[in-house]
């Protein structure tokens, strides 16, 4: 197997068209060497605690509603085309993401990473809920079939929160500054939402090199 490592952020859009992207380039080729393993990379590192309000969130960030609304509609344009379903009328706060990635952590110890991840877009993009909630979390944690009675009393305490935002940190000081980025290998960094035909090239090429291996 072959790892494939994603730094991605929950809330972020473009990390789910990029992993839907990636899922239908595996359907197609379902011999594909991935190893898969998800990492932490917050979108909005200095976020309150307690999030905030998403529309004002994104008038801050964009400059103002009229760029917002641009934005936003590229990209529901793009994951119409991949099928995705977003509601970003339902979304009220954009919230702070540690314990979100706390939860990604503790469910790649189970090895359920990839349900956990399934369900917070989900409920994120979908549902509209708040995934900064200790609640929602543990529905999230529940729905993938991890302890949701463990995994509360796990947010209430501040187990793994060091080491999340150290990992995210570190992720930045090698040069990563956006997500989705997916590292192929240890070796090959990708980053962006990357087309699908692009991610059964790369994975017809890895089995030409492990077959001549």
């Amino acid at each position: 197997m072959i790892k494939l490592d994603i730094l991605s952020d929950p809330i972020c859009p473009w990390c789910y068209i990029g992993k839907a992207r990636l899922e239908r380039a595996m359907e197609a080729e379902p011999d594909h060497p991935f190893a898969i393993e998800w990492h932490p990379f917050q979108l909005n590192p200095d976020m309150p605690a307690e999030g905030m309000d998403r529309r004002e969130y994104l008038e801050t960030k964009f400059g103002g509603k009229e760029n917002a609304v641009r934005v936003y509609g590229e990209i529901a344009k793009h994951a119409e085309e991949e099928g995705l379903e977003i509601d970003f009328a339902a979304i009220k706060r954009t919230p702070n993401t540690v314990d979100a990635h706390r939860l990604i952590h503790w469910a790649g110890i189970e090895g359920k990473q990839n349900a956990v991840v399934n369900a917070l877009f989900k409920a994120y993009f979908k549902e509209g809920r708040d995934i900064g909630d200790h609640e929602v979390l543990c529905d999230v944690a529940d729905s993938a079939g991890l302890d949701a009675s463990l995994v509360g009393k796990l947010l209430k305490s501040d187990s793994d929160a060091d080491s999340i935002r150290e990992r995210d940190s570190h992720s930045r000081q090698m040069g990563v500054n956006s997500v989705p980025t997916f590292i192929v290998d240890n070796q090959h960094a990708v980053p962006g939402a990357q087309p699908s035909d692009l991610w059964v090239k790369v994975i017809r090429e890895m089995k030409e090199g492990q077959a001549e291996a």
